[in-house]
């Protein structure tokens, strides 16, 4: 009897599909909250009643901005985050097809959490909640433990900066920004 020591074409074609299966999956990132993740989806409740997701954003640059109407320290950087819209929402990026934020509100009742958009004016679309406070999926997701908190996402939904307050924000941003 005579042994063969080729490997038979199914085998080759059966390793070679297991070794771009297992290359491919090295280099997409993990899911996570940590700069270089893949940024969680968020899936909540616009103040409408919407359903919202996070990857609706995709192909833009989102700022996910973690705060609530009853947060000092988040009411005094919603100015900032306003100014940071009104900069950036018409800019040209490198990359990605423009700028979003995604407002995360770890309020529990929603007249308190309308009055405060309209009061800080929050004039982007994307604001959402499940109304549970600190008991928030999102927050429990993200690993929000303190707020303000945000997260800066690229177009492709990975995170490139987080805790970004003041003029830290801009400067991230500016990264992205396209330069003529």
């Amino acid at each position: 009897m005579m042994l063969s020591l080729r490997p038979s074409l199914s085998c080759v074609a059966l390793m070679a599909m297991l070794m771009v299966t297992f290359s491919a999956s090295a280099q997409d990132p993990r899911i996570g909250t940590s700069v270089g993740d893949l940024a969680p989806e968020l899936v909540l409740q616009s103040l409408e009643g919407d359903e919202i997701k996070l990857s609706d954003l995709r192909g833009q640059l989102v700022l996910v901005d973690f705060w609530a109407s009853w947060c000092g320290p988040c009411r005094r950087e919603n100015p900032n985050v306003v100014n940071a819209f009104k900069k950036y929402r018409k800019s040209k990026f490198k990359s990605a097809d423009g700028f979003a934020i995604a407002s995360v509100s770890l309020d529990r009742k929603q007249e308190s959490w309308e009055r405060a958009v309209k009061q800080d004016q929050l004039d982007w679309d994307w604001h959402g909640s499940d109304l549970a406070g600190w008991e928030s999926e999102a927050a429990s997701l993200y690993g929000v433990s303190s707020i303000p908190m945000s997260f800066l996402v690229d177009e492709n939904g990975v995170i490139v900066a987080k805790n970004l307050r003041g003029m830290e924000l801009h400067i991230q941003i500016d990264q992205h920004v396209e330069r003529l």
